[in-house]
């Protein structure tokens, strides 16, 4: 049964109570203080990503003062902060603003439907109560989508030979069983990426032996756990400047060391290769660490204080290059021949990526597929009206673009306002043609090549890795730039 809201139509829905949705919420408080607005959250607390993630050790790899909102400063000591620090963060924004009173807990959205005859979005959702599941249906005149760039039902798991005769556990990071108990067990973690990375060093702190098994080498950066200017910075100044000031600094050197890492990708390799061989010391093979890409092909990971260095130094963990033929009864067997033995197999094997958060969307009921629309200004979708999405970037902070995001759409609300205009939409010339959304070669976004949205050949339908071309594309460019359209 369909419960229509009898609620006033709203002027904007945001779909996510993550990072990103918090975030956009208090922009529009504060940009567009008279527009009623709530967030749809499926899950049963604030907090997307770092509310659901549970193993061991999750953290960010990515500094809080880009990661951190612009309008909150990070004042904590920690740079490369913890995954429960982001998650009190993100709760202290959202209850000092009132953001959290805006907050609609356990609605799934599940369809959207535009109207261009009423101007409206028409959206269904799963409301999940103590006296089980309703549909509820809302009305917003805008739809503002921050509810991120993967799966929360699944993660990529692939399934291995053998895996039923192991006689340990598997288990996904995705789904980290509560209490787990891991201490003085033999722990092979499957995967060299991000999550890999800050799972090994950490359970090594308990677990007998901790084995990374990765199909090929990653780019791993060891980097300072704390930022030593912005503790002196924040000595010396009031919050709000020592933030500004630390925040532009990791901003200029990240494009700086990405702009070099992709001109330069042979010296920047033997850099980072030379690095990592020292810091793992003479009892790793280099090989290991080794990779047959250029940097930024795929991310580069970090690791805070060189924590995985350390304990492969110390003998807790190891790394081994080689793939799985099958699991047997007491760990997995190699196609190298080795076994590894294992208590637990941890398969840090990526995200399932997906689109506009598997929300079915329509336009006067033509059903969208988002891999056949171009991203405007890394915002929009072509040909879906007064719609906007969050994505923030693959080789910096997510929140410094969801920021800019946020900053558009309320420019945009304001504009249509002053106009008295009902509606807009993006729609590319025939001289603009599609590329991939996102230029990594990692597996898993090649694996969602077929669902992602594209961007495009020209401007304004490039999606830019790079702050400072975003701020002057989406944060100074005119609204009305000839390429979106307005209807009254």
């Amino acid at each position: 049964m369909v419960n229509t809201s009898s609620a006033p139509t709203l002027d904007v829905l945001i779909v996510g109570a993550g990072l990103s949705g918090i975030g956009a919420a208090r922009h529009l408080q504060v940009r567009c203080p008279g527009k009623t607005f709530a967030l749809l959250e499926a899950r049963a607390a604030l907090g997307g990503t770092w509310d659901l993630f549970r193993y061991p050790g999750i953290r960010s790899d990515s500094d809080m003062h880009t990661l951190g909102y612009n309008f909150k400063p990070w004042t904590a000591a920690k740079a490369i902060a913890d995954g429960p620090s982001i998650l009190s963060y993100i709760r202290e924004a959202a209850h000092e603003t009132g953001v959290d009173q805006h907050i609609r807990y356990r609605h799934a959205v599940k369809r959207a439907a535009w109207s261009s005859q009423d101007a409206l979005w028409t959206v269904d959702c799963e409301h999940t109560t103590n006296d089980g599941v309703q549909t509820v249906q809302i009305k917003a005149r805008f739809l503002y989508l921050c509810s991120g760039y993967y799966s929360y039902a699944e993660g990529y798991a692939p399934k291995f030979e053998g895996q039923g005769d192991f006689n340990g556990q598997v288990i996904h990071p995705q789904f980290w069983p509560e209490n787990l108990d891991y201490a003085n067990k033999r722990v092979v973690v499957v995967g060299s990426g991000a999550t890999a990375v800050t799972l090994v060093p950490s359970m090594a702190e308990k677990a007998a032996h901790v084995t990374m098994l990765q199909r090929s080498p990653t780019y791993v950066v060891s980097r300072p756990g704390k930022d030593g200017l912005a503790l002196r910075l924040q000595r010396l100044l009031p919050d709000r400047l020592a933030y500004t000031l630390t925040r532009w600094k990791n901003v200029v050197l990240n494009i700086f060391f990405f702009q070099l890492a992709r001109r330069r990708p042979e010296g920047v390799k033997k850099v980072l290769i030379g690095l990592a061989k020292r810091q793992a010391g003479q009892g790793v093979d280099p090989v290991n660490f080794t990779p047959k890409y250029n940097p930024w092909d795929q991310r580069v990971c970090v690791v805070p204080d060189g924590d995985l260095f350390r304990q492969l130094r110390a003998g807790k963990a190891s790394v081994v290059t080689d793939t799985i033929e099958r699991f047997t009864a007491t760990g997995v067997r190699l196609n190298s021949g080795k076994e590894l033995a294992a208590d637990i197999v941890v398969t840090a094997t990526g995200l399932k990526l997906n689109a506009l958060g598997d929300i079915q969307v329509s336009v006067d009921g033509r059903s969208c597929n988002a891999n056949q629309s171009l991203v405007y200004r890394g915002m929009m979708l072509s040909g879906v009206p007064n719609m906007a999405m969050a994505f923030g970037y693959t080789n910096s902070s997510w929140t410094l673009k969801a920021d800019l995001t946020a900053e558009r759409v309320c420019r945009l609300l304001n504009h249509m306002d002053s106009k008295g205009l009902r509606s807009v939409v993006a729609q590319p010339g025939k001289d603009v043609s599609p590329l991939p959304f996102l230029e990594l070669s990692s597996g898993y976004v090649q694996r969602a090549a077929s669902v992602l949205p594209r961007q495009g050949s020209r401007r304004p339908w490039q999606v830019y890795q790079n702050y400072l071309l975003d701020m002057f594309s989406i944060r100074f460019s005119r609204i009305a730039d000839g390429v979106v359209q307005f209807s009254r």
